[in-house]
Formats: structure tokens, sequence, C-alpha cells
């Protein structure tokens, strides 16, 4: 297995093929700033009548995977979706490099539940990837040479390549993560939105997966992802987000994964 995986190219040798000093995204034009940021500001989703979500504040950096936790019932799922402009806030704000954060932004990619996914759906492997360069197209846009090369490239850094002709319903789970990865990379998108990436898979596909998201924050994406399995966040993530409807704490795991803040938001009340 070790040896396998060592076969593939890492996400950081992939991108030494782009110019020094582009940011992660792998078009022409994308200069890593400071200004790459996801701040939340008041932030509240309700579903009709009941308020979901309130009181959400908190600063992401490109360079940085967060582990969103939280009990059942929290408002994870909602959070992640409320992020990609799936759901509509109630109040507050969510800005992305200082702009309001615009549904359809092909900057942030949101993947979710793999339960939530039809995948009896008639669709290769790279023609799954092909569909993340959709909102680069637009209407009129004709496929390139350009988009080729995004989804080669993101085929390459999901291990992806001996797979990319495969119907997606004969993935493992391990595998259709990777894929939805890839299709997310092929967007070029900064920010990852994951709900529960790493739910039903074997420890070996875990750690395979913990390894590929490291590698891209590592290369200046943020990750933001749903997990349940407090046992790994430690091993996993570099920073913690903690809600229970509300936020009860941010910021690196050394300060913000302690028994207490975990009391707060597992404790029943």
């Amino acid at each position: 297995m070790a040896a396998l995986m060592n076969s593939y190219p890492s996400v950081g040798d992939l991108m030494s093929k782009s110019q020094a000093g582009d940011h992660v995204c792998w078009g022409a034009g994308c200069s890593h700033e400071a200004s790459h940021v996801l701040e939340v500001q008041q932030l509240e989703v309700s579903y009709r009548e009941v308020l979901a979500l309130e009181n959400i504040n908190f600063r992401a950096a490109c360079g940085r995977s967060i582990a969103l936790i939280g009990p059942n019932g929290a408002g994870k799922s909602t959070l992640l979706k409320a992020l990609a402009g799936l759901l509509p806030v109630r109040q507050g704000r969510v800005l992305w490099r200082g702009k309001s954060l615009r549904r359809g932004s092909h900057e942030v990619a949101y993947l979710p539940q793999r339960g939530e996914v039809d995948w009896n759906f008639p669709i290769t492997v790279r023609g799954l990837v092909e569909m993340g360069r959709y909102p680069n197209l637009g209407w009129w846009r004709a496929y390139s040479r350009h988009d080729d090369d995004m989804v080669q490239r993101a085929l390459e850094a999901m291990q992806l390549l001996d797979l990319q002709d495969r119907q997606i319903s004969a993935l493992s789970g391990g595998q259709q993560q990777r894929a939805f990865l890839a299709r997310a990379l092929a967007q070029e998108a900064h920010v990852l939105l994951l709900d529960e990436p790493f739910t039903g898979l074997d420890k070996p596909a875990q750690e395979n997966l913990s390894r590929l998201l490291r590698d891209l924050s590592a290369e200046g994406r943020l990750l933001i992802a749903s997990h349940h399995d407090l046992q790994t966040v430690e091993g996993f993530f570099d920073e913690v987000l903690i809600i229970r409807r509300q936020q009860i704490a941010q910021g690196p795991i050394a300060e913000a994964f302690t028994a207490q803040n975990l009391a707060l938001a597992y404790e029943a009340r």
C-alpha cells in the first residue's frame, strides 16, 4: 500500500508546474494575497421559522484545514451549505476576499455527504471531474485546452488517472471522495467545504484521504470539513470550529479543542 501511494505525484509536485508565486488555483493570474480570507459575521440561518444557526463569527485564511464539530443536529451541514450559498442567510454576512460571497463562485466548492449522491448516475470519473469546469465556462465559452489541462492535473493529484474511465458506481468509498475532490480541483476552487468526508471509509482510506487533504491545505487551499470522530481531529486538522446552533469556539487545536469547549457542545442540556 505504501509503495503504491508513493508512486503517485504529490499535490506539491503538481503545483510546482505553476509559475512561482501563483496561488493554488491553476489558472493564469492567480496571485496569493493576504486577502484570501473567508469571514463570517453574525450569521443566522433558519428553516422557515425554526432558527438553525445563530451568532456564527469566524475568520479563516487559505492554507488551513478546519474540523467543524458538534453533536448531531448542531447545524454543521447547514453551516457548510450556507457558506456555499446553497441555503439563504437570515442575517449576517459571508465575505470572501473582502466581498460578499456570491453563489456559483468557482473559487468555492461544496462536497456533499456521499449518502446524498446518486452514485448510479451514468457518468465516468473523468466526466464527473469535467463538471468542475462548468462554472468557468459559462454559457458560451467552448471547452479549451486549458480546461482539459485542469481536469488532467486534478485526476493526477487525486490518484485517479487509472480510474478515469470507470463508472462512479464502481468506485470504493475513498475513490468516490477523491473523485469529488478532483472535481473541486478542476474547478480551481480556493475554499473546499466538505460534509463528513471520512464517514464510511476504512482506516487505510481515511489515512490516504487525510494525507491528500493536508497536501491541499499546505499548498494554500482553505478546507472546512464537518467531522464526527473526535479521536482523529488532532491528527487530521489544523484548527477546529465547534458549534451547537451557536458558535462555541474556533481556533488552533491546542487552544480551542479543549475538554471545557467539548463539554459545552456535547453535554446534555
